[in-house]
């Protein structure tokens, strides 16, 4: 095989990865993520945070720090990111056990029940085996 085909070959190849369509569904995924993760900064960042930053003592949670020595550490900071983080993986633990819960449904539902036609195709398929 000539580098050429390898190289027609890997192109094909990734050709047939993209066009799956769950490469397709991440992609959208990753995008709906992206999104979704604006508003909960926004949420965080100027709604909850302010309001805990009342009762801190702060104009906002962010400004609480302390120093040690030289170094500035950002507690508030760190804090806002772990509520963005529980916010998110809640989310996204909530839509994962709602299509769970739709695929589970879709499992058991029972098969449909065969048509008129299917039944009488079915009866003179046995007639015909026991004539053979």
């Amino acid at each position: 095989m000539t580098a050429k085909e390898k190289g027609k070959g890997f192109i094909a190849e990734f050709r047939q990865f993209i066009a799956r369509g769950s490469v397709i569904d991440m992609a959208v995924g990753v995008i709906i993520g992206g999104a979704f993760k604006t508003i909960v900064d926004s949420l965080v960042n100027d709604i909850l945070m302010p309001l805990v930053g009342i009762f801190v003592g702060e104009n906002t949670f962010a400004a609480l720090c302390f120093s040690v020595g030289s170094a500035n550490i950002l507690a508030g900071n760190f804090i806002q990111a772990v509520i963005n983080f529980l916010i998110m993986a809640f989310v996204i633990f909530c839509m994962v056990k709602a299509i769970n819960r739709f695929y589970r449904k879709k499992e058991e539902a029972p098969p449909p029940a065969p048509s008129q036609e299917e039944i009488l195709l079915t009866e003179i398929r046995d007639l015909l085996k026991e004539r053979s």
